[in-house]
């Protein structure tokens, strides 16, 4: 290498040593602003923005949309989208709840997202969600075929007028959206099980091995939770049982400070199979 090449390359890995040690020392001294009122600056913004967009454009290419266009699943997709949408991303002639519009970053206004992303984003996105933007993922709380029911709505969301969202699209909508059965229930899958701890916030009240989450507990540890011989130190520690408890706890044992979380049948299969993988403490 010649000389000028090894002294370019030493002042770029010494340049960027000097950033990461001024920017961990700003961490550790508690200079960085982490509050919501402060926004992000225009280059970071920029940054986001790039990182979501090639992500999903890279995610979400092999994903190939069912037909979007009939009326009952538009219908269907308007229903759901005012249940659990419109409070923190609004509508037209609809504002956002308060609590959406101190979000940081801001919920995204779904008419342009509509007109700038394919079917495909759209549905990846909703079903996965995004870190630190408040967006969740909603595979955990709607089937697909729901989900591609959302799409199909805001596919027409940016041709609706203001009078057309509020009259409920089409003539008088059903008070409740149409319930869509999920697929039948597979084998517990254990790293599914993983992932799913963290949708239903299990790890805000428990330490659990190898799965990252909040640092002050207020339940039990679940470190070898594969090898005790209760759950809850009511029920026998079985496959069965562990789904039994994790779907509807005060059920099982009436005073318990675990609440029902509404844990599908499938993530209760998944959980269960990760927690038997647990014999260690964390």
């Amino acid at each position: 290498m010649k000389r000028w090449k090894r002294t370019a390359a030493l002042t770029l890995v010494a340049a960027a040593a000097t950033a990461g040690a001024v920017g961990g020392a700003l961490v550790y001294l508690g200079m960085y602003d982490v509050t919501a009122t402060s926004p992000h600056t225009t280059p970071v913004h920029h940054l986001l923005d790039v990182a979501l967009t090639r992500a999903v454009k890279m995610r979400s290419a092999e994903i190939t949309p069912p037909e979007l266009d009939t009326a009952e699943r538009i219908q269907n997709g308007s229903l759901l989208y005012r249940a659990h949408c419109a409070q923190c991303h609004g509508g037209p002639g609809v504002a956002p709840q308060p609590y959406a519009l101190g979000l940081n970053p801001a919920p995204a206004a779904l008419v342009a997202t509509a007109r700038t992303r394919t079917a495909a984003e759209i549905f990846w996105v909703t079903r996965q969600g995004i870190k630190m933007t408040g967006m969740p993922a909603w595979q955990y709380r709607l089937t697909d075929d729901e989900i591609w029911d959302v799409v199909a709505f805001l596919r027409v969301l940016p041709g609706l007028s203001v009078e057309d969202y509020r009259r409920g699209d089409h003539g008088q909508p059903p008070e409740k959206p149409q319930e869509k059965a999920p697929p039948a229930a597979r084998v517990g899958d254990a790293r599914a099980g993983r992932d799913a701890l963290q949708q239903y916030l299990c790890v805000t009240c428990h330490a659990i091995p190898g799965v990252p989450g909040a640092w002050n507990y207020v339940g039990p540890a679940l470190g070898q939770m594969g090898e005790r011989p209760y759950i809850a130190g009511v029920l026998p520690n079985t496959p069965a049982n562990m789904e039994r408890w994790l779907r509807n706890p005060p059920a099982v044992k009436p005073g318990t400070a675990m609440p029902d979380l509404g844990v599908s049948e499938q993530d209760a299969k998944d959980i269960a199979a990760f927690l038997r993988t647990l014999n260690e403490e964390p």
